[in-house]
């Protein structure tokens, strides 16, 4: 039976639910997630936990031998990119159930020291669960830390959340300024230009040749290995749907900031789905997995789409 935290406003038909969890101190953090695995290991439920490592092991701990009948991600490793989360950690595991079967995932995607390039889309993520998992079975549980973060990233989570749970509370409150499609139309920032980057304007006959500028460039800053051979993916897939989808041609810039690699595609496309890249390939799908493909390999993807086109950014670490 769904309790009231579960109950999100003016959605009562779906089945997907989605609340923030706020929390002021470790004690506040076990209080909201242990018995929330805890109520759905006992309804038989699968439930996943994938929040930063050093709050995985608190939540291990608590749950004792419980632990073991829970799959548990750092969502530092598993979700750096968090375009990929929804395909990679949250979708994986719910695709894996029997269909109509409700699943229950913590997810925390936002921590004290995220970088001020990933967070816009950790909040355009957060949003996009909504519609991701739009009448599917299942309850993901947000956790926020309302003493370490910025005002703003709570005020950011009462956006993308339809219900929203106070420390110290197991009740659920209706969130009075959710809207998930602003968020995203918020976020969607423009990405300025970097004047000193490597550039390589293209077209369909000069694929190749970008491609391989692109890994001269990115070998030059330092990428080697399976780094360098993502970049490499990266910019096949990013090039081809620019020629593909963008207006038959597009730039290429690549640079080095702060040791990593950055990547960018920048044509005169527009995107008009925001879960682009986002949804899991199915077994029968031919092409569309372009921009999946590239939020599972970069450390970090950000897209700006606009009347005068998109731009897509990727980071890679050596």
């Amino acid at each position: 039976m769904r309790s009231t935290a579960d109950a999100p406003p003016g959605v009562a038909s779906d089945p997907f639910v989605h609340p923030a969890l706020f929390y002021r101190d470790d004690q506040e953090y076990l209080d909201g997630t242990v018995p929330f695995v805890r109520e759905g290991l006992t309804a038989g439920e699968p439930v996943a936990v994938a929040v930063p490592g050093e709050r995985l092991r608190l939540i291990r701990d608590a749950l004792g031998a419980d632990a073991e009948r829970v799959r548990l991600l750092d969502m530092r490793e598993a979700g750096r990119n968090p375009g990929r989360i929804i395909p990679g950690v949250l979708r994986a595991f719910a695709d894996a159930r029997p269909a109509g079967h409700r699943v229950r995932i913590i997810g925390e995607p936002i921590w004290a020291g995220r970088s001020a390039s990933e967070y816009p889309a950790c909040v355009q993520h957060e949003a996009l669960i909504n519609a991701a998992f739009q009448g599917r079975t299942a309850t993901i549980l947000c956790p926020y830390d309302t003493v370490r973060l910025p005002a703003h990233v709570v005020e950011d989570a009462r956006a993308t959340h339809p219900t929203v749970i106070a420390g110290g509370s197991r009740r659920g409150r209706p969130s009075g300024s959710y809207a998930p499609d602003t968020a995203v139309a918020r976020y969607n920032e423009p990405l300025p230009l970097v004047a000193d980057a490597m550039t390589f304007p293209f077209t369909d006959d000069s694929l190749p040749a970008a491609r391989y500028a692109a890994t001269d460039e990115g070998r030059r800053l330092g990428l080697t290995g399976v780094a360098l051979e993502d970049l490499a993916l990266a910019t096949a897939e990013l090039t081809t749907n620019s020629v593909l989808h963008g207006g038959g041609s597009g730039v290429l810039r690549v640079w080095g900031e702060d040791g990593r690699v950055l990547c960018e595609v920048r044509d005169r496309g527009r995107f008009t789905d925001p879960l682009a890249g986002r949804r899991p390939a199915s077994r029968d799908q031919r092409g569309g997995r372009g921009l999946l493909m590239v939020n599972l390999l970069a450390d970090l993807v950000r897209v700006h789409t606009g009347d005068e086109g998109t731009t897509i950014r990727c980071w890679f670490s050596g």
